[in-house]
């Protein structure tokens, strides 16, 4: 088993995270016996401006870094012979199918919160498929002693877990920085376990602050570094130079399954309030009112005189949810919620994310080119079973699956076919085909027991027709297979074009429905 999914696009390899770090009997200076003792040192902090060394910080930090190793039953897709890899195992002339259990290992990162033991990692690390937790997980520091860890809690929509071992003697352990203060071009070092090489560290830059990836969910606001993360940096820290955690390094965007350069890490300011949660035993809730949110672009800012990088359209509303019960509109164009500017740094999935359910809020909004209020009383988010429940009205007649807290136009499941897609737009086009007019949907996530998977349907794929009609965006996409499966069809036919450039057509049978 991967500990990190690379997903195009969206990728769902999971990677870093952090703390700032005090003193104990037995560590280097900076180390701190208990959390939030005001006695506490901080780490040597380099010289302003780009360091000399990281070494001093790093020998200070790396005794709260953990190594993270899991056993876990899983349900998997039988081995199929890798001839068929892309075009499918079980397509015509390949070998059968069929799913089996199958005890699968798994290593990542952490880091000490605590001198008690308290350690914060990413859930898929601890959890193959984001819903089981592992049957075993065992953790070892950095001076080499092995922990058997128990679960304390953990909240698969944020990606955040954390764990308790019973140390023989204080741990060092790390703190939670400020991640709003970081800004593009702070320098950040990450320490993990990429490849099982436990203890290494690499430094970078903040690449943005504040980051939108489209990979919907409950938060889509990361701090993206060029800092090398690689599989098993998932769940570890990335530092500021005062030795802080600023994010919990999550996701790569990546072709080849290694770093590239372009990483994702959870804000502290995400995570520190959910971890803190998680261990007090309270109940992770998030504001909901059910709608898609897709950006404004400049053609439709410079056409109703907005400002760029301003607003988000409202393209589907759930029916007898918060925003249809308050009046929000398909077509409807959101400039503020709450007085709070809703631009691609702070979108309205992670305004409203962020707001408490039962909350009374305003939005501002212009409507068929005139200024407008709505009034709407935030819900509580559902769980992601719950969400898949759930339809979304855009308007023209078409249903289609919720898909975050509310919402994304690239993000959308199609469980007929037991996939889910992302709309092509150039930027991405170019960073998976190297042309930007290339058009289509991005496969980022497949159930393992549809036929789609059975056929070789994997992250990464590019679906361009469906049935020889052209796609050009995950709305589009989800139409035309609606539209096949009303028309009595048993199965579509794609076409595919893979990550070194491979085209072919791939059949894909309709994911049975349960009676009633």
């Amino acid at each position: 088993m991967k500990p990190v999914r690379y997903a195009y696009g969206i990728s769902s390899a999971l990677l870093i995270g952090g703390a700032a770090i005090s003193l104990v009997t037995g560590y280097p200076a900076g180390a701190q016996v208990t959390r939030g003792d005001s006695a506490s040192i901080h780490p040597i902090v380099p010289r302003a401006g780009a360091p000399a060394s990281f070494a001093d910080l790093t020998e200070q930090l790396q005794p709260a870094v953990v190594n993270i190793a899991t056993r876990q039953v899983v349900e998997v897709q039988n081995q199929q012979n890798p001839f068929f890899r892309f075009f499918g195992p079980g397509a015509p002339g390949g070998p059968g199918g069929g799913t089996s259990q199958q005890e699968v290992q798994a290593a990542g990162s952490g880091f000490i919160i605590s001198s008690d033991g308290y350690i914060v990692t990413n859930n898929h690390v601890i959890a193959a498929d984001k819903k089981t937790a592992a049957q075993a997980i065992t953790v070892t520091l950095f001076d080499g002693s092995e922990y058997d860890a128990t679960l304390v809690g953990r909240d698969p929509q944020s990606d955040i877990a954390v764990l308790k071992i019973t140390p023989k003697k204080p741990l060092a352990h790390v703190d939670f920085g400020d991640s709003s203060q970081a800004r593009a071009g702070d320098w950040v070092i990450a320490i993990g376990n990429p490849f099982g090489l436990g203890g290494t560290v690499t430094a970078g830059i903040v690449s943005a602050p504040h980051r939108t990836t489209g990979s919907g969910g409950a938060y889509d606001d990361y701090i993206q570094t060029d800092a090398a993360i690689n599989s098993g940096n998932s769940g570890g820290p990335m530092f500021d130079m005062a030795g802080n955690v600023i994010g919990i390094n999550q996701m790569i965007f990546s072709q080849s399954g290694g770093s590239i350069g372009i990483g994702f890490a959870i804000p502290s300011e995400v995570a520190k309030p959910i971890v803190e949660k998680l261990i007090r035993g309270e109940e992770i809730t998030r504001g909901y009112v059910g709608a898609i949110f897709e950006g404004v672009d400049d053609d439709l800012a410079d056409a109703l005189g907005l400002a760029h990088d301003r607003g988000e359209v409202v393209r589907g509303l759930v029916p007898g949810e918060p925003a249809a019960k308050g009046g929000l509109q398909t077509g409807d164009i959101v400039l503020k919620i709450d007085g709070k500017d809703v631009t691609r740094e702070h979108n309205a999935a992670s305004i409203l994310g962020a707001t408490a359910p039962g909350t009374k809020i305003t939005m501002s909004l212009l409507r068929e080119g005139k200024p407008s209020t709505v009034a709407i009383t935030v819900g509580k988010r559902p769980s992601e079973d719950e969400l898949a429940k759930k339809t979304i009205d855009t308007g023209d007649g078409t249903k289609l699956p919720d898909q975050g807290p509310d919402g994304d136009k690239n993000a959308i499941s199609v469980d007929t076919l037991g996939i889910k897609v992302q709309t092509l737009d150039a930027n991405l086009a170019r960073q998976l085909t190297g042309t930007p007019t290339t058009q289509g949907v991005v496969v980022t996530d497949v159930d393992g027991g549809s036929n789609a998977a059975a056929r070789g349907i994997d992250q990464g794929l590019i679906i361009q027709t469906v049935n020889y009609e052209p796609v050009r965006s995950a709305a589009e996409f989800a139409q035309k297979i609606a539209a096949a499966k009303a028309a009595g069809r048993s199965s579509v036919l794609l076409s595919v074009l893979g990550p070194r450039g491979q085209h072919g057509d791939v059949t894909v049978r309709f994911t049975l429905q349960p009676a009633g």
